[in-house]
């Protein structure tokens, strides 16, 4: 499970990753990134912790299928987190392919997407 101080929750921040941040794209997947969007209004010396979080439509599935996705986006991103620069804001975003995909074929679509984000390759 990802820990709570690296989720996602507010609406504001969920937009500021998509509209502001870098994207790319997998067959079953799209990862937003915002690399170190910092606060200047916020108290405390350390760096803010990268916090993530997950959207997974109806498109994807019944409930039972979305959380399925959900669940597992989360684990996955636990063991990725701390590879991206803290205060960073990614948005994973399910397609419809996610539904029918295994834990494997999520694991290499969100590495593939992370390593184009994090690398500088070209869109």
């Amino acid at each position: 499970m990802l820990p709570t101080e690296n989720r996602l929750r507010r609406r504001e921040d969920f937009a500021t990753a998509v509209r502001r941040g870098r994207r790319a794209g997998r067959p079953t997947l799209v990862v937003h990134l915002r690399s170190g969007a910092t606060d200047p209004h916020a108290p405390g010396e350390s760096a803010p912790p990268t916090r993530a979080g997950f959207v997974v439509s109806k498109a994807v599935g019944g409930a039972v299928v979305r959380n399925k996705v959900k669940r597992r986006l989360r684990h996955l991103m636990r063991d990725r987190v701390d590879r991206l620069p803290p205060g960073s804001l990614v948005v994973v975003r399910a397609l419809p392919g996610a539904g029918d995909a295994d834990h494997a074929q999520l694991a290499r679509d969100l590495d593939a997407a992370l390593q184009r984000l994090l690398g500088g390759g070209a869109r």
